[in-house]
């Protein structure tokens, strides 16, 4: 995969995309990452990049010169290598929420153009450039530069053969569509909180029973909103119904405690 960075502020992108899973899959060929200033592209004498908005208004926008240019550039590097233009996103608080699913479709991409802005915004022209326009959440940053490097560390985490266990990815939370269920290692007894006897009992049936129970336990009392019934196995749906009992007496004996 090719992701394409286009920043005003590209030694931020230095320390954390070089490091950890990111920079291990820099390193062994399955990302390359270039990261250009589109100040660089800008024909203006002093090399601007933003201006006043027409009609007045509080902050300066991103003019859309530097920006095609730079895009245009880009995309014409990584034609050279035989890849697509690609999907093009844009930092946007506006956007739609990222999240797993949308990490997961675009790992399926060889080619991503992230653009990240600054400033008060940007000239409505450069939004005919995107094909995507994606927000972390409902809160505004500085720059959409640490937004990116969220989504990028998402995404190329999901590559074929960069995580070292391929089975890891799939595992993960909101991947499976529930919560990861509770993990444990050595020691079996910690300052005596001891890992669940059915974990080392070396019964695999009842380790997965048990995984999926507690997975369904942990989405169930935390993130209930992500529970699709139409989505759960027969199994699944039996142990849910387990799991809302014991939850339902848990709570219960916990009122009486307190009485």
């Amino acid at each position: 995969m090719r992701i394409d960075v286009l920043s005003l502020f590209p030694d931020m992108f230095s320390g954390p995309m070089h490091d950890s899973i990111v920079g291990k899959a820099i390193e062994n060929g399955h990302l390359t990452m270039p990261v250009t200033n589109f100040r660089d592209y800008s024909t203006n004498k002093h090399g601007n990049v933003d201006d006043y908005p027409f009609g007045g208004g509080a902050g300066m926008l991103l003019q859309p010169q530097p920006i095609f240019d730079a895009v245009k550039a880009t995309q014409e590097q990584a034609a050279a290598e035989g890849l697509p233009k690609g999907r093009v996103i844009l930092m946007d608080p506006a956007g739609v929420t990222f999240n797993q699913h949308v990490a997961e479709e675009f790992a399926h991409e060889e080619h991503l153009t992230f653009l990240c802005g600054h400033y008060e915004g940007y000239d409505e022209r450069i939004r005919t450039l995107v094909t995507d326009e994606v927000s972390l959440g409902d809160f505004v940053l500085t720059g959409g530069e640490l937004a990116s490097m969220v989504m990028i560390d998402a995404t190329v985490r999901l590559l074929p053969g960069v995580l070292g266990n391929e089975e890891s990815a799939p595992g993960d939370s909101f991947s499976s569509g529930l919560l990861e269920y509770p993990q444990y290692t050595r020691p079996a007894d910690f300052r005596g909180m001891k890992v669940p006897d059915v974990l080392i009992s070396g019964n695999h049936g009842k380790i997965d029973e048990w995984r999926q129970k507690e997975a369904l336990r942990r989405t169930y009392t935390r993130r209930p909103d992500m529970i699709d019934h139409s989505q759960l196995t027969q199994e699944q749906k039996h142990l849910l119904a387990d799991v809302r009992i014991e939850e339902e007496e848990r709570a219960a004996a916990e009122d009486e405690s307190r009485k």
